[in-house]
């Protein structure tokens, strides 16, 4: 869960994102799975990982002789996932999935991990990211997109039980992210987490920090149509059921 080479507000970032994303397995195996029938173990076509974060899916495709090319915005994200990558085939790349240009195409499989989809910034961001991954990719190969769309709402300021915190120890600090809202709007999913670190002086605890996501709220359907303007077809989708710390989400598979 360190960020070798990382300081500050920076080794902060993967901290936290590796404790609230990074223990998340439960849709691995799907990934797996469509790497394994979508590439030909002959050839050499990449994976395009969007929001590759510090590595959880890049990571473990590649371990499995893939290809892969893995998108984030987060330079520190990337650092980390470099750092961890021990000579595996991974290619990083910063930048804004909404401005994807590689030089790079021909991908087989386009790999688009817990809600990332969500957070393009409404329709137009998705339409963009959309076109350009089409573009990127060679003909029949798979965009694959998972989406949150009706999660369990709490509140713990009107008394709600909230899911279990989350807690990883790094050095003398312990750092610790408790859920604490879920909220359903309109057009978003609104998700709030506080975050504590403790330590190394107990007597002087640093001030707790709230976190808050939002989430377009998108559905299978409204996916399809947006994906088939630019020229993706739709090609099924698959179910990943919720676990006791993570909702569960629908895949949608898209075909170029």
């Amino acid at each position: 869960m360190s960020a070798p080479g990382l300081t500050g507000a920076d080794a902060a970032e993967v901290v936290w994102h590796d404790l609230e994303c990074g223990g998340y397995r439960a849709d691995l195996d799907l990934w797996r799975r469509l790497a394994d029938e979508q590439i030909d173990p002959r050839g050499s076509a990449p994976i395009l990982d969007v929001g590759a974060g510090s590595g959880r899916v890049s990571i473990e495709l590649a371990r499995r002789g893939h290809r892969v090319v893995a998108l984030d915005r987060s330079a520190a994200l990337l650092a980390a996932l470099a750092a961890r990558s021990g000579g595996l085939a991974i290619e990083t790349v910063c930048a804004d999935a909404r401005e994807l240009s590689l030089e790079e195409t021909g991908f087989a499989l386009c790999v688009v991990a817990m809600q990332t989809l969500q957070l393009l910034g409404g329709p137009h961001g998705r339409r963009e990211f959309l076109a350009r991954a089409r573009a990127h990719m060679r003909p029949g190969g798979l965009l694959c997109a998972a989406l949150v769309t009706a999660p369990e709402t709490f509140d713990v300021a009107s008394g709600d039980h909230p899911p279990t915190a989350e807690s990883a120890r790094v050095g003398r600090r312990l750092y610790i992210s408790s859920p604490s809202r879920v909220a359903l709007g309109a057009r978003t999913i609104v998700i709030e987490r506080e975050r504590r670190i403790i330590g190394p002086n107990a007597d002087a605890p640093r001030p707790a920090e709230r976190d808050t996501i939002e989430l377009d709220r998108v559905s299978p359907a409204s996916l399809r149509r947006e994906a088939r303007a630019v020229g993706l077809r739709a090609a099924g989708k698959f179910e990943i059921a919720a676990t006791a710390d993570h909702v569960g989400s629908t895949v949608v598979a898209l075909r170029a």
